[in-house]
């Protein structure tokens, strides 16, 4: 056996400070080079806590050197850091990768929604609840009401500077990670109320939405250590005027939507498909009003994800509702006659779901999906179109006086 051979078998004693990835094609090679991310944590330099779980070893990185283009897209350059190098404000619990991974899912939803203050709260690398508002104390507290249980353990991401109303409020909610701009005076002093909070700021957010067109390479690790790569998503379907009204031509017969979406609704609309492209599909969720009412994750037909997240909106109003007036989850209550009153409102308000949007990752490809959400009083639908089930798909919209447009493209995640 050679020495190099040799050197090649010794084991790791850890994950390495570096790490590079080379893309070869004949004479040509291009590396991706990696640099291990660390905080200080008390005496030591510290990186990832553990992995999906405890006892899993991880490491987080960041990319330091190299390009890579691969037809006519361009990877991301190195230096344009957001949640792969956060900067650590508090050091109580350092972050593990349910941490970091619920960053970035809130990442990458803000980016597209940079123009006003904004709250997007994650768990699981998924969004919980949406809000926008004119005023950040305003958005988080709309994003908490939307879903108080899945606050618990999961990452608020705000676009704006934290003042110290919303950090208050943050500190009621049971959250594991803060990440925003920047905090203003005193903030990260009052936050630390809370030792086991994990602080983040990330400077670049306040420049995020340029971040809505830049592409990265995905990798999925398969279970005998192969590899997927793919480029990752860029929604094309941003604005009113990328959209289109649905329309469809069947055995010669052209069908369109009636009724076009009034400016409230096309600003739900957006807001609606823009949290889609975040979310593991299938996907349905509703929006109302600027907040999420409903978000729907991995559903695996498209009826059934909209009457799972129907179910799941009547659930959050009931436990909202139980808070406004109990202080009380709706979970925990055990008086017959209060928990029944609760479900009875939350029922006649239909989980807050009337003169709600509903936005569809993919194509519906039957009416029964548009028939179960204009029963809860939807009013509008943003989804790709393109299936062969579109003639009646718009006709079922018309027949329920809703609008309905289409993006053209789906926006699947796995």
């Amino acid at each position: 056996m050679s020495d190099s051979q040799s050197t090649n078998r010794q084991p790791l004693k850890r994950f390495p400070r570096q790490m590079t990835i080379s893309f070869h094609e004949g004479g040509l090679k291009r590396d991706l080079v990696y640099e291990l991310v660390g905080w200080d944590v008390g005496p030591d330099e510290r990186t990832l806590r553990h992995g999906d779980n405890p006892g899993q070893d991880a490491a987080l990185y960041r990319l330091i050197n190299g390009n890579l283009t691969i037809g006519e897209v361009t990877s991301i350059a190195p230096g344009n850091y957001l949640a792969s190098l956060p900067e650590l404000l508090q050091q109580g619990r350092h972050p593990s990768k349910g941490s970091i991974v619920d960053a970035d899912a809130a990442l990458n939803i803000l980016r597209y929604l940079m123009d006003e203050p904004t709250c997007v709260i994650t768990k699981h690398a998924n969004p919980s609840a949406v809000a926008v508002a004119d005023r950040l104390p305003t958005a988080y507290l709309r994003a908490y009401l939307a879903d108080r249980l899945a606050v618990v353990g999961g990452c608020v991401a705000l676009n704006r500077a934290v003042d110290a109303a919303t950090a208050e409020a943050i500190l009621e909610s049971g959250a594991a990670v803060v990440v925003a701009p920047e905090y203003e005076n005193g903030v990260t002093g009052l936050l630390a109320e809370n030792k086991n909070l994990i602080v983040l700021r990330i400077g670049n957010m306040d420049k995020l939405s340029l971040w809505a067109g830049r592409r990265v390479i995905d990798f999925t690790s398969l279970i005998d250590g192969g590899l997927v790569a793919q480029w990752s998503f860029v929604p094309a379907t941003l604005t009113r005027e990328a959209c289109r009204s649905a329309t469809a031509i069947a055995q010669g017969k052209e069908i369109s939507s009636r009724r076009q979406p009034n400016g409230e609704e096309w600003n739900d609309m957006l807001l609606a498909w823009k949290i889609a492209t975040g979310v593991t599909s299938n996907t349905i969720l509703f929006v109302k009003a600027g907040v999420t009412v409903g978000i729907g994750i991995g559903g695996q037909d498209r009826l059934s994800a909209v009457e799972t997240t129907r179910d799941k909106a009547y659930r959050k109003l009931a436990d909202r509702l139980a808070w406004e007036r109990f202080k009380t989850p709706f979970h925990y209550m055990v008086d017959p006659g209060m928990r029944e009153s609760i479900w009875l409102d939350a029922s006649e308000l239909r989980g807050g779901l009337i003169g709600a949007v509903m936005a569809s990752d993919g194509a519906l490809p039957h009416r029964d999906a548009v028939d179960e959400a204009a029963k809860e009083g939807v009013v509008g639908i943003v989804q790709p179109g393109g299936d062969p089930g579109d003639y009646a798909v718009i006709r079922a919209a018309n027949e329920h006086n809703m609008a309905m447009v289409f993006t053209g493209q789906r926006c699947f995640m796995y």
